[in-house]
């Protein structure tokens, strides 16, 4: 498989998005299951989700993604993803990679797939920021645990409002959330100093840090 097979199986190449250090991989977000109800509830984090408006509207990406969700049940999806993942290039830093920089889980099928991925990626860190708790809670009842080099970091659904709390192998799993009007909950992410670019940071991949706190903007 070379890496054109692999972007026609997929649905499209890895996504260079200005703000991460790290090439990542989207899905619509017209197709998040818990997200597609937030957006329309005052107050949440999804209420004003930049995945359906901006840009992503002007040029009808959301419309334009929605085939990539069925792609995902292509039997080649993982050895495709694989091969975009191992075959970045120079651009970034190929150390890291970024889950779902717009979408999110749709499946413990999907999440299965995703950690394939990670396992025969193992030389690189991954992060998934997810609001999907449930799907992750039904893959660690049915897998137990995620390989070392995947972060998964539960999504708070609302604004100044607590992380969510879920249990992996006797600890909290990492956390993220939003401050507006109240102080950053745990480590606040600092990119809103930096052009809400990540820069050097990294600590969005970092298991040690157990909540992060974005800014509203």
């Amino acid at each position: 498989m070379n890496k054109s097979e692999a972007k026609l199986i997929v649905g499209s190449g890895l996504s260079d998005t200005s703000k991460m250090p790290c090439y990542s991989f989207n899905l619509s977000a017209l197709d998040c299951k818990t997200g597609s109800k937030l957006v329309n509830v005052k107050g949440s984090i999804c209420e004003d989700c930049y995945a359906l408006g901006g840009n992503y509207q002007r040029y009808k990406l959301p419309f334009k993604m929605k085939p990539k969700t069925e792609k995902i049940n292509n039997p080649k999806w993982v050895d495709a993803m694989i091969k975009l993942i191992l075959n970045q290039g120079a651009k970034k830093d190929s150390k890291y990679f970024r889950w779902h920089d717009s979408g999110d889980l749709q499946s413990v099928e999907h999440l299965r797939k995703i950690v394939l991925v990670c396992m025969n990626t193992a030389s690189i860190r991954h992060w998934l920021p997810t609001r999907e708790y449930k799907i992750v809670k039904e893959y660690l009842a049915k897998y137990k645990s995620f390989p070392p080099n995947l972060i998964i970091r539960l999504s708070a659904h609302m604004i100044d409002k607590h992380p969510p709390m879920l249990v992996n192998e006797g600890e909290f799993m990492p956390t993220s959330t939003v401050h507006k009007n109240k102080s950053a909950i745990g480590t606040e992410c600092e990119s809103y100093k930096n052009k809400n670019e990540c820069g050097d940071c990294r600590l969005c991949w970092n298991p040690n840090i157990k909540n992060i706190s974005y800014k509203y903007h």
